[in-house]
């Protein structure tokens, strides 16, 4: 189908993320000048939301607000604030809180992951999450009220590292005991989790590996050893969940309820529907990526890019995504930053200290000059960031 015998093409994104942000604006500041398509994004909130930063928020640390209308501006994207509640892929619509209806010729579906507290009985009810701003600032002004006490940190994946880290640098008096079934840093060179390990010691961090939490409780975790640990607060990072609708809908899903996509990101049951970021079962030739904010910004483009040879009447190129780094924060002054293969698996080369430090502030700030460099981006090429780098992505013309 070419674009130009085509009255009006509706491309709706949903989930105004890194990868779903990035597939509007891309898309949106490509075709801002033709008269036959438009884009819309649809989020529940109008700012965005800065996962890599979150850890900071949970501990009180302001941090610069990102307005998604503003960030659109001038790319002709709409948005459209509102929380999807229904998807329809055989009549192409969308229900946004329960009340109005969007239609679409082409969906982009970038709804992401939030913590797995449905996983252990009570995290839902008793525990902090940081799957948003506000779920960070709730957590945020409960330890600092008591004169001491112990928080408790369920899950030592990087989100857990780095919250733990933060509140024991923040709230000294605070005795933060981070538990998981894996040590922290279990997939790191040796060089990087030494340095991690010394770093959690040295903040006061108790790190439990190899247990199991099976129960939260109002003041307390439950471990599956029978013993348990008095908390004036627990925060869940183990493990996250996607939301449900893209099965619902009758999108072909992975185990985990994630879209699985084609080499060009499209559903494999539905291609009128390409998936981004943690919504996706993305295959690669190490096998199926996992979310992150690395990952995602490049999905985002390559969707736009897919979906604009698509109307063009040409084949949508492959996906092809390389790790290059892990950077964990260990409070504000302190970070190890492992690079990787493409596969993820670490090399021999580390960052740690200060100088890791000022490279995950870099690798996290890179999403802003990313966004607005897409606005500016003539047809031949996109950019996202990658290593404190930009990529060039050339076009899929």
């Amino acid at each position: 189908m070419n674009a130009t015998a085509v009255q009006q093409h509706e491309v709706l994104v949903l989930g105004a993320g890194y990868a779903g942000l990035s597939a509007a604006i891309q898309l949106a500041a490509r075709t801002r000048k033709r008269g036959n398509l438009r884009v819309a994004l649809v989020s529940p909130y109008d700012t965005f939301t800065e996962r890599l930063r979150l850890h900071m928020t949970a501990t009180g640390q302001e941090t610069t607000e990102m307005n998604i209308p503003e960030l659109l501006d001038g790319t002709g994207a709409a948005f459209v604030r509102g929380w999807v509640t229904a998807v329809d892929t055989e009549a192409k619509t969308v229900r946004i809180d329960d009340d109005r209806i969007l239609r679409y010729d082409t969906l982009v579906y970038g709804l992401g992951s939030v913590a797995d507290t449905a996983a252990v009985p009570g995290a839902d009810d008793h525990a902090y999450t940081l799957n948003s701003p506000e779920d960070a600032t709730l957590l945020a002004g409960r330890p600092a009220r008591p004169a001491g006490g112990t928080v408790v940190v369920g899950g030592a994946g990087l989100t857990g590292i780095e919250a733990a880290a933060e509140i024991a640098e923040r709230h000294p008096k605070l005795q933060v005991v981070l538990l998981s079934r894996q040590e922290p840093g279990a997939s790191l060179h040796p060089k990087a989790k030494t340095h991690l390990d010394a770093t959690l010691a040295r903040l006061g961090v108790q790190v439990r590996g190899g247990v199991e939490v099976v129960k939260v409780l109002p003041d307390s975790v439950e471990l599956a050893d029978g013993s348990s640990i008095p908390a004036v607060a627990v925060l869940w990072t183990s493990g996250t969940r996607v939301s449900p609708l893209a099965r619902a809908a009758g999108l072909t899903v992975d185990e985990r309820s994630r879209v699985v996509t084609d080499s060009a990101l499209r559903s494999v049951s539905h291609p009128d529907v390409y998936a981004v970021g943690d919504a996706a079962a993305i295959p690669q030739g190490y096998g199926v990526m996992h979310g992150t904010c690395q990952g995602g910004m490049p999905t985002g483009v390559h969707a736009a890019l897919a979906i604009l040879r698509v109307l063009a009447g040409k084949e949508p190129k492959p996906f092809r995504f390389g790790y290059y780094h892990t950077p964990v924060s260990l409070g504000r002054g302190d970070a190890v930053v492992q690079f990787t293969r493409p596969d993820d698996s670490p090399r021999r080369i580390v960052l740690t200290g200060k100088r890791a430090a000022r490279y995950k502030e870099t690798v996290s700030a890179a999403p802003w000059a990313t966004f607005a460099r897409m606005k500016k981006m003539p047809a031949s090429g996109a950019l996202w960031p990658h290593g404190g780098r930009y990529t060039r992505i050339r076009s899929a013309k």
